[in-house]
C-alpha cells in the first residue's frame, strides 16, 4: 500500500482556479466534483487524493492531518488563526477584498456599532487595533440583508466585484485586507515528508509563476 499523499479543497472558485496549477504538478482529478457525490475523489496519481470539503474546514482537516496540504483563502486562515499549520505559498488566484461595508450617506452614530460578519476573529482584531469596540453579530450568509432590515450598522464580508453590495444600497467603506489563496501545509507532514512536500511546493510556485498575466 502506497503513503497516500491528500490534498484537501473546497468547491468552486477555489477549486476551478487550483486545478491548472495541480496540472502543472501532474494531479488531475479521476472525477468531476460538481458532478460526483464522493467526497475524497481519485486523481491519476494512484497515490493522491484530493478530499472535497467547505472552505472554513481547509485549515482544520490540514492542521490535524487529515490532509497533508491544502488551498484555502487568506480570509479563512486569518480568521482560523493558522495554528499547525505552514503558509508556504501565495498561489494568487481566488483575489477579493475583505471590507467592512454598508448604507451609503448613514452615519455610524455614537453608539457601538453592531457588525454582523461571520469573520468575527479578524473583525473583532480590526477593531481592536483602531481602540474600538464593537457588537459582533454572527452570521453565515446573507450578509447584505442585515443593514437593510436593521440588524446590524455595518457587515464585514469579503467583496469581489462589488455588484451584490451596490445591488442591496451598500458600499464598501473601509479595506481589511487583500485576499488570495494560500497552499497550506501541516506541519508534521512537512517534517515527515519533507522532500515530496518541498517538490510539491517547487511545482505549485512553477505553475503561479507561469499563470501570472504578462506585462
Amino acid at each position: 500500500m502506497k503513503d497516500i499523499f491528500t490534498i484537501a479543497l473546497s468547491k468552486g472558485r477555489i477549486f476551478k482556479e487550483t486545478m491548472p496549477l495541480l496540472a502543472h504538478a501532474g494531479i488531475e482529478p479521476v472525477d468531476d466534483p460538481e458532478t460526483s457525490r464522493k467526497l475524497i475523489l481519485d486523481t491519476n496519481q494512484e497515490d493522491v487524493k484530493l478530499v472535497i470539503i467547505r472552505a472554513t474546514d481547509v485549515p482544520t482537516y490540514v492542521q490535524y492531518g487529515a490532509a497533508e496540504v491544502g488551498v484555502a483563502g487568506k480570509d479563512v486562515l486569518m480568521e482560523h488563526g493558522g495554528e499547525g499549520l505552514y503558509e508556504p505559498l501565495d498561489l494568487e488566484i481566488a483575489r477579493c477584498k475583505l471590507m467592512v461595508a454598508g448604507p451609503e450617506g448613514v452615519p455610524s452614530g455614537h453608539g457601538r456599532l453592531r457588525i454582523a460578519t461571520k469573520f468575527v476573529n479578524c473583525t473583532k482584531r480590526y477593531y481592536a487595533e483602531q481602540g474600538k469596540q464593537v457588537e459582533m453579530i454572527k452570521l453565515y450568509g446573507s450578509m447584505e440583508l442585515a443593514p437593510l432590515v436593521g440588524l446590524a450598522d455595518r457587515i464585514v464580508d469579503v467583496v469581489d466585484t462589488g455588484n451584490t453590495l451596490k445591488a442591496n444600497g451598500l458600499m464598501p467603506l473601509e479595506h481589511i485586507a487583500d485576499i488570495s489563496s494560500r497552499l497550506v501545509v501541516n506541519k508534521a507532514a512537512m517534517k515527515m515528508k519533507h522532500e515530496r512536500i518541498r517538490r510539491f511546493i517547487d511545482l505549485m510556485q512553477e505553475a503561479v509563476v507561469k499563470n501570472r498575466p504578462a506585462g
